[in-house]
């Protein structure tokens, strides 16, 4: 039997790592799809070649992704950003599917910001998105990468709107606070655990 595969998905800052490791906790393998992409773009020889290609020989300095200057490019550079997507996009694709092969739980969670931008919403066996108050992910991201408000502001308008992604999704969480968030987490995971077994 093929192994589900769950999307797990939501805005910047509404916790999606968080609610990605209390699965993990539960035992079930997560895939961050950002970290993942990263990743290659710091190891693939052919990545490499393309965003020097699409950014010039300041994407990387030394042997290493120069993301301050590429956040920079694709901030408010719709096109950049998409060119971009569709050079590292098919690689984290490939390597998931090898990941995938790897694994022998009942189900894996892939996590990644814009599985409804990017049409794969489809692919999934169901999608989980996490929610939170518009102010509240705003200050999150502030604290955790010290972005300023209108960074993080101009990522959000790029992004689909919570309410377009509980349209489309099968679970939602509403991550405000964590033992509630806990509470939701495990009772998706059965619900999941239920409609496999």
């Amino acid at each position: 039997m093929a192994i589900k595969v769950i999307g797990l998905t939501g805005g910047i800052g509404s916790g999606k790592t968080t609610v990605a490791n209390m699965f993990n906790e539960l035992g079930i393998p997560i895939y961050i799809a950002d970290v993942e992409a990263k990743a290659l773009m710091n190891r693939s020889k052919v990545i490499k070649r393309k965003l020097i290609q699409l950014f010039g020989k300041d994407a990387y300095s030394g042997n290493v992704l120069n993301k301050p200057y590429i956040a920079n490019k694709i901030f408010n550079d719709k096109e950049l950003l998409q060119k971009m997507n569709a050079i590292v996009h098919p690689k984290v694709a490939s390597h998931f599917k090898r990941w995938l092969s790897k694994q022998t739980s009942n189900y894996v969670i892939k996590e990644a910001a814009i599985i409804f931008e990017n049409g794969t919403h489809h692919t999934f066996d169901a999608i989980i998105t996490v929610t939170a108050p518009i102010e509240v992910r705003i200050n999150r991201v502030i604290d955790r990468d010290g972005s300023s408000k209108e960074k993080v502001e101009a990522i959000i308008k790029n992004q689909w709107t919570d309410a377009q992604k509980v349209a489309l999704s099968h679970f939602v969480i509403e991550n405000i606070d964590i033992e509630k968030t806990k509470e939701q987490v495990d009772e998706i995971h059965n619900k999941i655990l239920k409609t496999i077994c």
